[in-house]
């Protein structure tokens, strides 16, 4: 359960039940500023030198209360801690209020606070669940520790960060470190939220473990753990049939490329057999450029029918280059198509925006197949889904993806440097692996075919989706500066091999 993510309200719940439990709130607030304590110590010099100077901005609530305890502890070890409150140190309440009881210091008002003369800054204003935009004294503040250039760290989220949407709220200053506390929430790691929280820190503060299931979240990290214990693995007597049978519809002679991209993802995740469809007037384009993967023609829907009489074929990936009319006829097609209930369908560009504004009738085809999956960047979202407000007016890329997924039926990955994939059921996952050097031409047709050359093996659709995702990222991240969409799948098997080893 460490890969779950939890909203605000989630968290809130399972402070509630915890202490409900026999959790003592205090102890909670105690261990949260210690690793905050930790966390800062980390970055400044030891207390024996000069530059130790430590300022902490302290909110009303728990946050000034987790602050609190941090500057106490800090003290302690010889550093010069310096708090300043936003309010009146006897309005606290609660756990903060005895938090702050034991800070033997003064406190200072936020608008007398002076970032540019500390080492460090604890940001300990506002948590995840700002509910209003930041301005005034606080803002001010920030904008003033953000002009300071001291290394800051957060407590929770930096203020003015949406924990549930990664949005800023007015405003929100960079921060150096982010100290969370049980698990991570969306606003971590949806942008901007995942570039303002510089580098984040989870911290075990006492809540149980039973507490967290107990809520049965539904939002996860699209981390491994998330998606391997389903992640095929060929047995000893397979054979490539056994593996899997992925068709892949391309365009004509001057638009081939892309579907070529798409196979050979989908091969060398471990697709058993690869097929190429197309059109007559592009064999001799694509015949040139194939070796392992097969080639078949498929001008029309009559000809995809045809090829789709062969029950061996697991899943059709169609899109790239198709143009929209032929798209669109072809997926109506495989969704007619004998056996169409046995097969998956991965569907992307073209296959997508030849249905814009018409979300109901590809949700259509898509409910006559075993599964499928949409991979729409978000130009193509938008035009998908124009004409369903849920999704258009969706308070952030997480909830979009999942009203999308809602109204198609389908898996719906929303791509993007921080890519959501969504389930009809109302599961979730945010990935936070890849690289800026993704965004290269045909990166998302390699996307396409991971999660074709998965599904074809019989990976349940949302897990392969995530999967397709993650790998897809971690290629970028090994292969670095210079990639091209080409060196994508030869990249896999070095990733792989981590843990399909193991």
């Amino acid at each position: 359960m460490m890969h779950c993510l939890l909203s605000t309200a989630e968290m809130h719940e399972a402070d509630r039940r915890a202490i409900a439990g026999g959790v003592s709130g205090p102890a909670l607030m105690e261990a949260a500023g210690a690793a905050v304590a930790a966390a800062a110590a980390e970055l400044l010099p030891p207390a024996s030198e000069s530059r130790r100077r430590v300022l902490v901005a302290c909110g009303p609530g728990n946050n000034g209360g987790d602050g609190f305890v941090a500057a106490r502890l800090l003290a302690e070890t010889g550093h010069a801690v310096v708090v300043a409150l936003l309010g009146a140190r006897e309005a606290l309440k609660g756990d903060a209020a005895d938090a702050a009881s034991r800070w033997p210091g003064d406190t200072i008002p936020l608008c007398a606070a002076d970032p540019a003369a500390a080492d460090l800054v604890i940001d300990a204003l506002f948590g995840a669940g700002l509910a209003r935009p930041i301005e005034g004294d606080p803002a001010s503040f920030l904008r003033a520790v953000a002009q300071s250039g001291a290394p800051v760290v957060a407590v929770d989220v930096p203020s003015g960060l949406d924990g549930d949407t990664g949005a800023v709220r007015g405003y929100a200053a960079q921060a150096s470190v982010t100290v969370t506390f049980a698990r991570r929430k969306p606003g971590h790691l949806l942008l901007p939220g995942r570039t303002l929280c510089g580098r984040l820190r989870l911290a075990d503060i006492g809540i149980p473990d039973g507490v967290i299931a107990s809520l049965a979240p539904t939002t996860f990290a699209d981390e491994a753990p998330l998606w391997e214990p389903c992640f095929p693995r060929p047995a000893l007597d397979a054979h490539k049939y056994s593996r899997g049978h992925a068709l892949v519809l391309s365009g004509p002679a001057d638009a081939t490329g892309a579907a070529r991209m798409v196979a050979r993802g989908a091969l060398r995740i471990g697709a058993g057999a690869v097929t190429v469809g197309s059109p007559r007037d592009a064999l001799a384009v694509n015949a040139a450029q194939l070796t392992a993967i097969m080639l078949r023609p498929c001008d029309d829907a009559a000809d995809l029918e045809g090829l789709l009489a062969d029950e061996r074929i697991t899943v059709v990936a169609l899109g790239p280059g198709l143009g929209r009319d032929r798209a669109r006829a072809l997926v109506e097609a495989a969704a007619r198509a004998a056996h169409a209930a046995k097969r998956a369908l991965v569907l992307d560009a073209d296959a997508l925006t030849a249905y814009a504004g018409e979300h109901e009738a590809l949700a259509a085809a898509c409910r006559r197949m075993r599964a499928a999956v949409l991979t729409p960047h978000a130009g193509e979202f938008g035009k998908l889904f124009s004409a369903h407000a849920p999704a258009r007016e969706a308070s952030s890329k997480l909830a979009a993806a999942r009203a999308g997924a809602a109204a198609t039926g389908a898996i719906l990955v929303h791509k993007g440097p921080d890519s959501v994939i969504a389930a009809p059921d109302g599961r979730a996952a945010i990935n936070a692996t890849g690289t800026p050097f993704l965004a290269t031409a045909g990166a998302g047709d390699v996307l396409a075919g991971f999660a074709a050359g998965l599904l074809a093996q019989g990976m349940p659709a949302f897990e392969a989706a995530c999967a397709a995702v993650n790998l897809h990222g971690r290629c970028a991240e090994r292969l670095g500066p210079g990639l091209i969409a080409e060196d994508l799948p030869e990249a896999l098997p070095g990733v792989l091999a981590g843990f399909l080893s193991a």
